[in-house]
């Protein structure tokens, strides 16, 4: 497709307001604009007089704009065809989104720890995925338990792992959210059993059920088992919701001993236990070896962390009659998955070998070069993770929220522990993802490292306000008393 030279000036917008040579200033506006969506990749470019002339510059002020960005992948030039440009493959298969690399603009967005999707073997996925889509096509549309061959390729997948799983104990669905949202709308539970902290949307979900929240504390070395009892004696007969693989967001990896007594405690307080496993699959161990699942568990996952969430295709994993009860829930339909992403994911899944070992490869490099930029320091403490996106910090003395601002003026957008928290604890706590490459990662320890430098604490009457917002959060948020931690970091 070619994109008119006033298309093209209308889409760069004021690009010579950077105070840059014209040049610089000219290149950078394309990145922007082809990252902005205003320039489609694979548009060709205007000649290089008729753009300059809508430009008003010079033709060398645009073949020295167009030089620097061919050099840099980012237009590419066929002899006798044009230049076409595209994204470079430094950016179109690297794992951080751009919002969280910073070229998307000037905010490097770390509130979510997510990937961006592998682009080329997505592509490709979606390409064979159209290619045989005929047969869906031909059907009624409307939502069902899923399409039979993804069932059976996740069933496979259960089984190979040491989880015997028929096709007819799995249900997808629209993303591990919806998932959620359909066994808790299905159980209607008046108690759930949470870590803390836990997964944001989680927590989110789970209110929106009208469920108490009953919390039992995690942290980089794992699970409190005392709390954890508590709190399922306290929910009895009723939920738990756990991340045990490469828990969000402190990325610790369950025990199988700590498995054992979850699978124990479960029995004893007839608990349903459901088990989120969506992180599974980013285990950056150098010599992993098979996860233990937790007996009994209802399991939920998706491809959303180690493919990309924009593909909506989640699953439960659970006994053959219980699926046949949730499809016929009201909320089964709109919490479905459309065929076509269906058949995208199925493609995907077929072989994630190829894709899962260049993630973990490069979220392993992330996390070692992050750990060892913030290693030995006293401002802070954290395990390093043995899977997962993120890092759990334990601030020493500022608060996480103070961090979160001074990031903020610097360009960079994190998360605070409380909104991980179900009691909104956890105050000196920061989650800080590892997904960003190595330069940014440098950026946002020396951010860090000025935001908790001497003088920026607390003083004692910022420290009591937390202390009674934190209280009042819990009485609104109708946190059961029961097993539920409570702490307060003077």
């Amino acid at each position: 497709m070619r994109i008119g030279e006033q298309q093209m000036a209308r889409a760069l917008r004021s690009w010579r307001d950077t105070g840059e040579p014209l040049s610089t200033a000219l290149a950078g506006a394309v990145r922007e604009a082809l990252l902005d969506g205003r320039i489609r990749a694979g548009s060709e470019l205007p000649a290089e007089r008729r753009l300059a002339a809508a430009l008003g510059v010079s033709r060398g002020t645009v073949t020295a704009a167009l030089a620097g960005l061919r050099e840099t992948g980012w237009v590419h030039t066929r002899h006798g065809s044009g230049s076409l440009v595209r994204l470079p493959p430094a950016v179109a298969e690297r794992v951080a989104p751009l919002s969280a690399s910073g070229e998307a603009g000037s905010l490097i967005d770390l509130r979510r720890a997510v990937p961006a999707a592998p682009q080329q073997p997505y592509l490709e996925a979606m390409r064979r995925a159209a290619d045989r889509a005929g047969p869906v096509l031909a059907e009624h549309g409307e939502p069902g338990p899923g399409l039979p061959e993804l069932r059976e390729m996740i069933a496979a997948r259960y089984s190979h792992e040491g989880t015997a799983t028929r096709p007819e104990q799995i249900l997808v669905t629209n993303g591990t959210r919806a998932a959620l949202t359909l066994l808790a709308a299905h159980f209607r539970p008046r108690l759930t059993a949470v870590e803390i902290p836990t997964y944001v949307d989680a927590l989110h979900v789970l209110r929106a059920a009208g469920t108490r929240l009953v919390g039992f504390r995690v942290t980089g070395d794992g699970w409190d088992l005392d709390q954890l009892e508590s709190s399922f004696a306290a929910a009895r007969g009723h939920l738990a919701y756990l991340v045990p693989d490469f828990h969000n967001p402190t990325g610790a990896l369950m025990s199988p001993r700590v498995r054992r007594a979850v699978a124990d405690l479960a029995a004893r307080h007839q608990v349903t236990v459901i088990a989120d496993e969506t992180l599974r699959d980013l285990d950056l161990r150098e010599k992993p070896v098979g996860l233990l699942r937790i007996a009994g568990a209802l399991l939920i996952g998706s491809a959303s962390k180690s493919v990309w969430g924009g593909l909506r295709v989640g699953w439960i994993r659970a006994r053959a009659s219980l699926v046949r009860d949730l499809q016929e829930h009201p909320l089964a339909g709109p919490l479905s998955a459309s065929p076509m992403q269906q058949l995208v994911a199925a493609e995907l899944l077929s072989d994630p070998k190829p894709v899962l070992e260049l993630r973990r490869d490069e979220l392993r490099a992330q996390r070692d070069h992050l750990c060892a930029l913030l290693d030995g320091d006293d401002r802070w403490r954290f395990t390093r993770p043995p899977g997962g996106l993120a890092l759990w910090l334990r601030l020493s003395a500022t608060p996480a929220d103070t961090v979160v601002r001074h990031a903020d003026e610097h360009g960079i957008a994190l998360v605070a522990g409380p909104r991980f928290a179900a009691d909104a604890t956890l105050t000196h706590y920061l989650r800080v993802p590892f997904t960003p490459p190595h330069p940014v990662l440098d950026r946002v320890a020396a951010v860090l490292g000025d935001a908790c430098s001497e003088g920026r604490g607390p003083s004692l009457g910022r420290t009591i306000i937390r202390e009674r917002t934190t209280a009042r959060h819990t009485r609104e948020e109708g946190l059961a008393p029961a097993g539920t931690v409570t702490e307060v970091f003077m």
